[in-house]
């Protein structure tokens, strides 16, 4: 893939199920609808209801998914919960081909594979405040079981962990929202930020 010229280079987001990425996002869009396009994932998973073919993910079969695996169609992948996620390169091409900055939002194990590729990306990492504010917020969803919630923090301990490492530019701790916004805005427009410290999550 050749270099994007720096206001274009993609804008890499990670952090746990639950932290408030979607939100996030949905506020820039809604703020900045020209500036901005999202990298739509590929999953085996079904949709959840109102979630839309092509414009939430591309909802493709366990057998489409490898095959395009096979082609060598994905930045990153990774299975979780049973079910495949990848960003293609195509979705990246075509967001920055329309002139706008291409946001992925992905795992840290996707992360771990986009540095293995020529994208170049500025890393992004958003944290929660603490563990039991991420657990209220997964409960607070409706749509998780507790054993979905329990392997879903359990998730969110071994990303943190892996940002402990230095594996972002930046860190954003989503305490309060529209202080995170605003931080995230600055990010996502180009701006120098301080990053945030990451908070210690042991409780």
């Amino acid at each position: 893939m050749p270099p994007f010229p720096d206001f274009l280079r993609p804008l890499v987001m990670s952090g746990p199920s639950g932290v408030g990425k979607s939100t996030l996002l949905q506020r820039l869009f809604a703020e900045f609808p020209d500036k901005f396009g999202f990298s739509v994932s590929h999953t085996t998973r079904l949709p959840r209801p109102g979630e839309v073919h092509g414009k939430h993910y591309y909802f493709v079969s366990r057998d489409e998914f490898l095959k395009l695996i096979d082609e060598g169609a994905f930045i990153e992948h990774a299975e979780f919960s049973g079910n495949f996620y990848g960003t293609s390169f195509m979705t990246v091409r075509e967001v920055s081909g329309a002139g706008r900055r291409c946001l992925l939002d992905i795992e840290a194990q996707g992360v771990r594979q986009v540095k293995n590729t020529d994208l170049n990306p500025v890393y992004l990492f958003i944290s929660p405040p603490s563990l039991s504010t991420l657990r209220d917020r997964l409960r607070g969803r409706g749509t998780e079981s507790e054993a979905s919630v329990a392997k879903r923090l359990a998730m969110a301990l071994k990303e943190c962990d892996y940002a402990k490492e230095d594996a972002h530019d930046l860190v954003i701790v989503n305490d309060d929202l529209d202080r995170a916004y605003n931080l995230f805005k600055r990010v996502a427009l180009g701006e120098n930020v301080d990053s945030d410290r990451l908070p210690p999550l042991d409780d």
